[in-house]
């Protein structure tokens, strides 16, 4: 006798979903992340200097937006970046309130000493599936991400 619980095929097709992708990030995250580790700087940092790198200079509360978080947390990222030399801080002209975070000449280095490594391994993962299937994973990942931040999704107890 199972002791699974079931619901309906609706709720049990979304449950499904969503524990395939937390999976899946889990174990990308974890195997990025000891990749990156290795080259002493923490995910979050390097994704930082991946968005400053591929978009350039950016102002802290872009690279909030850009990176998820709170602002509290992008700033002791940045300082931590800034106390390594990979970053610095440059007030704006426009808003002497304002900086932007540039990659530092030791941070343009450090970054494409690991990018390029890290791209490869993540395109070997990314390999399981035919070029075709990532075309439509990221479609339909980037759908989801966009129309769920989008909608006013509000929580309906399921009864």
């Amino acid at each position: 006798m199972s002791t699974k619980k079931q619901y309906p095929p609706k709720v049990q097709r979304a449950l499904s979903l969503y524990l395939k992708l937390i999976r899946a990030h889990d174990t990308l995250y974890l195997l990025t992340g000891e990749f990156i580790r290795k080259h002493g700087l923490t995910p979050m940092q390097f994704s930082v200097m991946e968005a400053i790198a591929h978009k350039g200079p950016m102002l802290m509360g872009e690279l909030t937006k850009t990176q998820l978080t709170t602002g509290g947390n992008i700033t002791v990222v940045v300082n931590n970046l800034v106390e390594l030399g990979l970053v610095k801080r440059v007030q704006s002209k426009k808003d002497q309130r304002a900086s932007y975070v540039h990659l530092t000449s030791k941070g343009k280095k450090t970054f494409s000493k690991i990018f390029k490594p890290l791209s490869q391994y993540i395109t070997q993962m990314a390999s399981v599936l035919t070029e075709k299937e990532q075309e439509e994973l990221a479609y339909l990942l980037k759908k989801l991400g966009i129309t769920v931040a989008e909608t006013d999704i509000t929580l309906s107890v399921y009864r």
